[in-house]
């Protein structure tokens, strides 16, 4: 919403008031804050999420015990903050100049530092430069005293230094909740046939140090997925798998230097990988974002790849042959379908058990058992023939029916017997990464 030069002036004069104001009622330091946005609209989403950023960063530098009053005014005319500061003005003005200058973003923060006199410190006062034109980078105030840049530009440059600097965030925040859930996922104990806490299930070659040491050499992987999204969101959402692809192939070196040739997280890196895309091909400045959109999305961008896959996939590998005799897709199907099984029953029932007040541990063990009555896992097929998988399924079907939260005594004895079966499903295991990573990414 655009705003008017009138309003704009009465918002100024309203910041005096407040000033002096406060000024009488306290006698400290004042610290204004507002975001120095070019042009005639001072509030959007993105800028506003700048603001909150500005505050958050002045709230961590700050002793909170100095800060004796604070106020956020939020208006079309932009977001304001004021705080009452029992601290030296230089000693507040340096802290203030070094959030202003710690990354581009910091370029469009405003924090005027006002002395008992109601004086406004300049930057100079503790050897700050002179703040360079977010155009063209020249130093001080000499583009904008001589209007070299039109509106336009600024707007621009504005858009681009807010634009940019959440994308990145968002990337990290993602790949960092992204590296959790893989964490989580093997610390969830117990769980039949996999590695966990009490021990490596139906695996001789991996324990859970194996499994840490994988999620953590995959961090700038995920990183790389959510930005592959953010760059690829205006193409066919099919070009993004395919970078992705790239990606995850480079990601799967990474694990295998990490587990000395162990395969940890090969089925993660595809899973969880497809879902840091398209959660940066959702990427909004609001940064609001509809689940079942990010659902909608994997299948968009894995539909077509995957039904191309199972065409042309070489006749004699396990997965073109169990879709051949059985028509079961394994995974391919479960992205190209949006993962129903994650959608459906691993996320319904994991939130279900948390809201009744278990711990992740437990809510995701009992979640994994609905995931493996509710999906062929190949793993467990390869592993043990379709009769052994079947088999797997009804004793995990038969538990759940005789009660919906299994004691952990009772998981842990068909811990046992899938193990005593030298069955693994480790298809589920990354769908209950799935379910942990899309839960965090919701709250």
């Amino acid at each position: 919403m655009e705003v008017t030069l009138k309003e704009m002036l009465a918002a100024r004069e309203a910041r005096a008031f407040r000033q002096l104001e406060l000024n009488r009622q306290w006698g400290m330091t004042l610290v204004s804050f507002s975001m120095n946005i070019p042009g005639p609209v001072k509030d959007t989403p993105l800028i506003r999420r700048g603001f909150e950023e500005g505050c958050a960063k002045l709230a961590a530098k700050l002793p909170s015990e100095k800060i004796k009053y604070q106020q956020i005014i939020r208006e079309k005319t932009g977001c304001e903050a004021v705080y009452v500061i029992d601290m030296d003005p230089m000693d507040v003005k340096r802290i203030t100049t070094e959030i202003e200058d710690e990354n581009r973003l910091g370029r469009l923060f405003d924090m005027d530092v006002l002395d008992t006199n109601l004086n406004k410190l300049d930057r100079e006062v503790v050897d700050g430069k002179s703040r360079d034109c977010i155009v063209c980078g020249a130093p001080g105030r000499g583009c904008a005293s001589r209007r070299v840049h039109s509106v336009d530009a600024l707007q621009r440059a504005t858009r681009e230094i807010l634009s940019e600097h959440f994308m990145e965030t968002d990337a990290k925040r993602i790949s960092e909740l992204a590296v959790q859930a893989l964490l989580d996922e093997v610390s969830t104990t117990p769980k039949p046939g996999l590695v966990d806490r009490r021990n490596s299930g139906s695996h001789t070659d991996m324990n859970i140090s194996t499994f840490r040491a994988s999620a953590g050499v995959l961090k700038p992987y995920f990183y790389t997925c959510v930005r592959i999204g953010q760059l690829t969101k205006q193409l066919n959402a099919e070009e993004t798998f395919y970078q992705l692809r790239k990606a995850g192939l480079l990601a799967e070196q990474d694990m295998y230097r990490a587990t000395s040739g162990v395969n940890t997280h090969k089925g993660a890196i595809f899973t969880i990988g497809i879902l840091c895309g398209a959660a940066g091909r959702l990427w909004a400045e609001s940064n609001d974002w509809m689940e079942a959109d990010l659902f909608e999305e994997v299948s968009a961008m894995t539909a077509n790849p995957m039904a191309n896959d199972l065409q042309n996939a070489d006749a004699n590998t396990a997965g073109m042959r169990l879709y051949q005799e059985y028509g079961i897709r394994g995974i391919r199907g479960e992205v190209s379908d949006g993962l129903p099984s994650v959608k459906d029953f691993g996320l319904p029932v994991y939130r279900n058990f948390l809201e009744k007040g278990m711990d992740q541990n437990r809510a995701g063990a009992i979640a994994l058992l609905n995931l493996i009555v509710s999906v062929v896992d190949t793993n467990m097929i390869k592993r043990g023939g379709m009769e052994g998988a079947m088999e797997a399924i009804r004793k995990t079907a038969q538990l759940l029916l005789l009660k919906d939260n299994p004691e952990d005594s009772e998981i842990e004895a068909l811990d046992d017997w899938f193990i005593e079966k030298n069955l693994s499903p480790g298809g589920c295991a990354d769908l209950l990464a799935a379910v942990y990573f899309i839960h965090a990414l919701s709250i």
